[in-house]
């Protein structure tokens, strides 16, 4: 058997339709036949249409290919990455500063991207001379992920992948990618399954974010190793960030991950909360991170021996506020 463009929910142009794509490269794409590549595990087929959690189907759904200078400095690096931001994140959290691509709820035009657009695309950025690629809220679009990597290794490049997650991802899916990915960029939002319930909808996170990680951290260890430019080669950097009223939660993720992963391991303490309109109202995340609050978070970092990674000034969430209405979001 062989795949038609179409047949796999894939874009294509009219003209190209004739043309039969190579079994091998699509053969990812068979899991989304009866999908449970995420702990949502929603055996729809995706093929058909998007009808889980995500609401997403077979398509590479990407709502934007750009260069960022705003991530951590061993990621961005003195030029900045090429991040591929996925749509229609499976994890839903109330807050989320990329609501207008992450919210299923949102009407938006078809984001589905021909192969061919995308590879173009990011080989483009990797001639200005970029050196990363990350794959931005991709735990349900690995298949495509897998695609994509190989597609831009046929065309003789071989850039640093960066696997930038929720952390609300699947073992099993993370083992399918080892030696494909060089860097781990996980979050690690909650230990307080509550919390993770009442503001993403996923009372499970703190377990599968735990054993996640862990299953990361079996792949790269605690070294962070890095190039010539100080830039990420191979590892796990995990994020946090602090929201408002929630102090105990983020010492307990700390906690968690100075006793049960490592201390060694690289961490991005993040201030750079901001409440979206969506939240003005809501008794805690109404209002902007205080700066009393990240001191204690950053005091527990400092005592847990976590000392490696990175922390922001208070003053951050006035730097990080993407609009993906424009052609580039972070401009």
């Amino acid at each position: 058997m062989v795949y038609n463009a179409e047949i796999c929910g894939i874009k294509v142009n009219k003209k190209k339709t004739r043309r039969m794509i190579s079994q091998e490269l699509f053969k990812p794409l068979e899991e989304l036949k009866d999908c449970s590549i995420c702990p949502r595990e929603c055996h729809v087929n995706r093929w058909e249409s998007g009808s889980g959690t995500c609401r997403s189907d077979a398509s590479f759904n990407i709502a934007s290919i750009c260069i960022h200078n705003g991530e951590e400095p061993a990621i961005s690096g003195p030029n900045g990455i090429c991040n591929i931001f996925f749509t229609n994140c499976n994890l839903q959290c109330v807050y989320c500063q990329n609501h207008q691509i992450s919210d299923v709820n949102l009407p938006r035009a078809s984001s589905a991207m021909e192969l061919d657009d995308i590879v173009r695309q990011v080989t483009s950025i990797l001639d200005r001379g970029i050196k990363m690629v990350g794959f931005v809220s991709p735990s349900h679009f690995v298949p495509q992920v897998k695609i994509i990597i190989q597609a831009i290794k046929n065309k003789g490049y071989n850039p640093k992948w960066v696997y930038n997650t929720n952390a609300y991802d699947k073992t099993e899916t993370l083992r399918s990618l080892e030696g494909m990915i060089d860097v781990y960029l996980p979050d690690f939002k909650y230990m307080d399954p509550m919390l993770a319930k009442s503001l993403s909808k996923a009372g499970d996170y703190p377990l599968k974010a735990a054993a996640s990680i862990r299953e990361m951290y079996r792949q790269k260890g605690s070294a962070l190793h890095l190039s010539d430019e100080n830039t990420a080669d191979s590892g796990i950097i995990i994020r946090h960030l602090v929201l408002p009223g929630q102090v105990q939660n983020s010492l307990e993720v700390l906690r968690h991950i100075a006793e049960n992963i490592s201390p060694r391991i690289h961490i991005s303490l993040m201030s750079q909360y901001y409440p979206t309109a969506r939240v003005a109202a809501h008794p805690f995340l109404g209002h902007e991170l205080y700066a009393e609050e990240y001191g204690k978070v950053t005091d527990e970092m400092e005592k847990l021996g976590l000392e490696h990674g990175w922390i922001q000034g208070i003053e951050s969430r006035d730097h990080y506020r993407p609009d993906f209405v424009k052609e580039h979001p972070f401009e």
